[in-house]
């Protein structure tokens, strides 16, 4: 049975017995590109590139949080070569000492985010940060990835410092990771009516950050002020980073809203050491 010529539905002039096997529209030979079963449209071609540099940006390497990670442990080496998480050691490489950070060391809220009591907090941490940290990286992008991580971390060290004692020696990277946490349920729970994954997503989020909320209860020695801090920030953060409007503006927004929260925490700290 003979095939019914009909015309390209690019080249309206030409001729053809041939579809795209994929999207079944008639194409003429200058519209035909070779597939592994019959030829395909230009449009149908163009789609599966972008396909492809969808999934490649899916798989791109999870650079800030691979860096993260490198420096958490590297700090973590440093410490073990100067005698351990000792208490003298930690204060040394630059954990919270609230007199010391009221003396105008503020950088330690900082440093203290890269340093850990103990090779179980470290390994809690980085195994966190692995698996939300690459995929909220993957998400929001590298340059704002690191910018939650830091404002976030920066705003648990502050709460830490405003409400823990004044002879509490406070390390960790909790504060940022529960500012990712808090980043990621805000990212999901904004499409929850949108998507089947985002609302897995938040019951995945919720019952880890009620695991660790009730441990940091029962456990001694956690600095839950510096998690609370963190994951507030985060939520807030998380908010924020998607900015508003377009172009300019929203990366505006997003800069203004992050510098934003990062200068709340730096009030509290000023607040508590002028108090």
């Amino acid at each position: 049975m003979a095939t019914i010529a009909q015309t390209c539905y690019r080249h309206p002039e030409e001729e053809t017995r041939v579809r795209c096997t994929r999207c079944d529209r008639p194409i003429c030979p200058e519209c035909m590109t070779p597939a592994p079963v019959g030829h395909h449209c230009p449009t149908c071609v163009a789609e599966g590139r972008r396909a492809v540099r969808r999934r490649r940006r899916l798989r791109a390497p999870r650079s800030v949080t691979n860096v993260l990670i490198a420096a958490n442990v590297a700090m973590f080496v440093v410490e073990l070569a100067l005698g351990g998480a000792t208490i003298g050691v930690l204060v040394q490489l630059g954990a919270i000492f609230p007199q010391r950070v009221a003396e105008g060391e503020y950088w330690r809220l900082l440093t203290s985010m890269f340093l850990h009591v103990g090779y179980v907090h470290l390994a809690l941490n980085m195994v966190t940060l692995y698996i939300f940290g690459g995929v909220l990286e993957r998400v929001v992008g590298s340059l704002r990835f690191a910018a939650l991580y830091l404002v976030t971390g920066f705003v648990g060290s502050a709460v830490s410092f405003t409400f823990g004692g004044p002879l509490r020696i406070a390390a960790g990277a909790s504060g940022a990771i529960f500012g990712l946490l808090g980043a990621w349920l805000a990212y999901n729970w904004r499409r929850r009516r949108l998507s089947a994954a985002a609302q897995g997503n938040l019951q995945v989020v919720l019952i880890l950050l009620g695991a660790n909320l009730v441990l940091g209860v029962v456990m001694p020695g956690i600095d839950n002020a510096a998690h609370l801090g963190g994951l507030a920030a985060g939520i807030v953060a998380g908010l924020v980073a998607e900015g508003w409007g377009r172009g300019r503006v929203r990366a505006a927004s997003i800069a203004v809203g992050l510098t934003a929260l990062a200068a709340a925490g730096a009030l509290m700290v000023a607040i508590r050491i002028a108090g």
